[in-house]
């Protein structure tokens, strides 16, 4: 098949199927104007029909075979493939792929990660990494309005959802406000329900700032991702009504398992 016929067909196909594209899809499924697609582009189209056609945890063919399905290379279906693992649309298992489910939805708002997880189906859990004191510094000491020489919890957790790693949370609170955290706290609950429930602390605002990344290397082993995988990073300063700093978070989210949602209003 040489390059002319496997347009025609893509663009056969682009209208065919144009009836069953979502609304979020980009127009003509990002083909550009002058119609000249790239192979790999042609074949993760025929690849996405086929991922409908297997269902959530279908297992894909080699990519020896799809090569030879597709009469392309296998550095273009791997070229495709990688795109649609970072999509989210495919996921490693053992030495094979197989069809992921649909992306998390994360409410941008102030409930927890256990709560957001939860109203989804899913099981949320956590995994400790660390849980020590150390000097709060002078840029956290700022954000959390106090001395850079007092001491903070860091509490370290890689995120689970139905014991799957799909991201890393760093929390930093003050230890002169949360003087029992060590002994207190069970590192796989909510932080936000432990301070709510038991000391009665109010979160009544936050400042959140969100952008893309690459994982360090640490992070993905930890996380279990590749370091090419680009990640979803958010800072979070969480605040009582009287406008009091309570937490410091930065969680770390795979790009591919996950988006988040908010709702917003004039005024």
């Amino acid at each position: 098949m040489d390059d002319h016929d496997e347009h025609h067909n893509e663009h056969h196909d682009e209208h065919r199927d144009e009836h069953r594209r979502s609304p979020g899809a980009p127009v003509r499924a990002g083909i550009p104007e002058h119609g000249r697609v790239p192979k790999y582009y042609a074949v993760k189209a025929r690849l996405e029909a086929l991922l409908d056609e297997l269902g959530e945890g279908g297992t894909l063919p080699t990519e020896r075979d799809l090569a030879a399905r597709f009469e392309v290379s296998r550095e273009t279906v791997r070229q495709a493939l990688r795109d649609l693992l970072i999509l989210g649309r495919l996921q490693r298992r053992g030495r094979g792929t197989v069809v992921a489910g649909p992306k998390l939805e994360q409410p941008l708002s102030l409930v927890s990660y256990t709560e957001g997880v939860r109203a989804q189906g899913r099981v949320p859990g956590r995994t400790l990494i660390a849980l020590d004191r150390l000097p709060a510094g002078a840029a956290l000491g700022a954000q959390l309005r106090i001395a850079a020489t007092d001491l903070v919890w860091h509490l370290e957790r890689v995120l689970l959802a139905d014991d799957e790693r799909v991201g890393l949370e760093s929390t930093y609170v003050p230890v002169q406000r949360f003087p029992q955290l060590g002994g207190e706290f069970d590192p796989d609950s909510s932080f936000y329900g432990y301070v709510r429930d038991r000391l009665g602390v109010r979160l009544a605002t936050a400042e959140e700032k969100i952008e893309t990344v690459l994982a360090t290397p640490r992070e993905a082993l930890l996380i279990g991702t590749p370091p090419a995988l680009p990640m979803l990073l958010l800072h979070r300063v969480s605040y009582e009504p009287d406008g009091r700093p309570v937490e410091r978070v930065r969680s770390l989210y795979r790009g591919d398992r996950f988006s988040f949602t908010t709702r917003l209003s004039t005024g």
